[in-house]
């Protein structure tokens, strides 16, 4: 019984229940819905959909990537996992006004100033309607959320607003996490943006028409703090990522709460939302520190056809450096369920005292926007102080990644990650699970030196003609959307409708994800993640 109290038990996972809800990927929920955990492993398990998948998965919705086996029949090739870059000029948002550099609790213990200009995690999203990148951060420590504008992502703006005259401030005061969201769904325009931030121990929520004129609709149950929310496009549910403890136990985790309206979904009682999610045996530890990781946030967002999450893992903190949390990256094709299959930092600290980002890393809200072909992740960055716990110098600063670019099947001998050899098969191969389409026009992204030839199969795995590897024109050189066409055929419109596998062999390469587009231009019609401009809705093609 005290293994089971300290999440040491887990209880078979639900079955899932014939009148239960059927996603966009043929992954049937269980009743009830959210599961009612009541403990957290400390040992990750597969989600529920990896160990039973469907027997037909539609791929209609968004890009399909290989974070994990969902899709995957069989294959000889490796997944090698990859992360961002940090732009080499960061940081690209530091506290350079007044209001930026007063820390009240500094003032009045008279100590160390730690100016502020960082996401906590606020939000950043490309605004279709005017065209712009927005941002809104903590300006000040502990204080205000602040609004600034982009025109490229890079270069930012701090307008002077009428809220507090003369600065960017959108709303002044004590404040500790913040989450802003851009709702692309929302038919009301004067609720076109949500907020929500912690305050004594509950969140207090407002939405607005512009991002800088707030009006408050109301006050969430019992919350900690850092607790944040996002919508999950798929299921069109807005979602609490609520902070709690486990004294003794798992220290710091999250529960959970949905609801299809935004106020409505605030309004839960003490001890009503689930346990959701947590560190585990399988996060490391630093060394120096050697104690039980804990999962500080969670912030999350759909991208193409699956859910994003960006993991803050608490590793511990010495009296000579603020703690050194870093962010780690998960998936979830239910929205519930994560599986994160490479616990390395995604968005690492520095280990170079002195850097912006040498103290503490968080995410925004929103987590990723799309810019051309690559995924721009903006997190914030705290100096630190060496030989104290203070946060120093805290900025925003960006990192970014190939779009699609978390995970690639390679045949590279040096890959780091799942490989799964069968000497009876050819090298360089991968066959789907069965899948479905309404799509006519097949593309890849993919990193091809030698070459891609993808094939056709039924359900038992015969060729299906003229999609054989003969025919298919062969796919080279590098790219986030290339066309895979077949001579003779125009389109795979005559397989719509019906379960096929694809089969892909690659010779010296890495392919990232592919999908069946409506036409002849790509799109996808995934959902997009915080936006960029190359869209103006919350999916690729609306």
């Amino acid at each position: 019984m005290k293994a089971a109290a300290a999440g040491l038990a887990w209880p078979a996972w639900p079955t899932p229940d014939a009148a239960g809800e059927t996603l966009y990927n043929g992954i049937r929920l269980p009743r009830p819905w959210p599961p009612d955990r009541r403990s957290l492993p400390l040992r990750p398990l597969p989600p529920p959909y990896l160990v039973a998948p469907p027997d037909v998965i539609p791929i209609d919705v968004g890009r399909q990537m290989f974070v994990d086996d969902f899709l995957i029949q069989e294959t000889t090739l490796e997944r090698a996992f990859h992360r961002p870059e940090y732009y080499s000029d960061n940081p690209i948002l530091w506290p350079n006004t007044r209001w930026e550099k007063y820390d009240e609790y500094a003032e009045r213990t008279k100590t160390r100033s730690n100016p502020a200009a960082m996401v906590f995690s606020d939000g950043v999203f490309f605004d279709p309607h005017d065209r712009l990148f927005k941002m809104w951060y903590m300006g000040g420590y502990s204080q205000n959320v602040c609004y600034a504008y982009s025109h490229d992502g890079m270069r930012w703006e701090k307008p002077s607003l009428d809220i507090v005259a003369g600065t960017n401030i959108t709303m002044g005061g004590h404040r500790d996490s913040s989450t802003v969201w851009l709702d692309q769904t929302e038919r009301d325009p004067a609720r076109r943006f949500k907020m929500a931030y912690w305050y004594d121990h509950y969140l207090v929520l407002l939405d607005s028409p512009d991002g800088i004129h707030w009006h408050e609709r109301g006050r969430s149950g019992p919350a900690g703090d850092r607790t944040t929310f996002f919508h999950n496009p798929f299921r069109a549910r807005w979602v609490f990522s609520i902070r709690d403890d486990v004294p003794g136990a798992q220290g710091r985790h999250r529960r959970y709460v949905e609801g299809e309206d935004f106020v409505e979904a605030s309004r839960w009682r003490a001890n009503q939302p689930v346990m959701w999610v947590g560190a585990d045996a399988d996060d490391p530890r630093r060394p120096e520190y050697n104690v039980p990781t804990e999962l500080y946030n969670l912030d999350c967002v759909g991208y193409e056809s699956l859910m994003l999450g960006l993991f803050t893992i608490f590793r511990g903190e010495r009296l000579d450096r603020e703690k050194p949390n870093d962010v780690c990256v998960g998936y979830s094709r239910d929205g519930f369920h994560w599986d994160r299959p490479d616990r390395r930092a995604f968005l690492p600290v520095s280990e170079h005292m002195g850097d912006w980002n040498w103290a503490n890393v968080q995410s925004a809200g929103g987590c990723c926007l799309i810019v051309g072909d690559r995924l721009h992740f903006y997190v914030s960055g705290r100096r630190g102080v060496p030989g104290t716990t203070e946060p120093g110098f805290c900025s925003t600063g960006l990192a970014t990644l190939r779009r699609d670019g978390f995970a690639s099947m390679t045949d590279r001998s040096d890959a780091r990650g799942i490989r799964r050899d069968d000497t009876a098969r050819l090298r360089g191969t991968l066959v789907t699970r069965p899948v479905t389409f309404s799509g006519s026009h097949v593309f890849v992204n993919a990193d091809i030196r030698g070459g891609l030839a993808v094939e056709m199969l039924d359900r038992e795995g015969r060729v299906i003609a003229p999609y054989g590897a003969a025919q298919c024109e062969p796919v080279r050189g590098d790219g986030t959307k290339m066309a895979v066409t077949w001579r003779g055929v125009p389109s795979v419109a005559a397989l719509a409708g019906r379960p096929v596998r694809f089969r892909f062999t690659l010779t010296d390469g890495d392919l990232f994800a592919f999908w069946v587009s409506p036409q002849p231009s790509g799109i996808s019609r995934g959902f997009v993640a915080a936006g960029g401009p190359g869209f103006t809705g919350p999916r690729d093609g609306q």
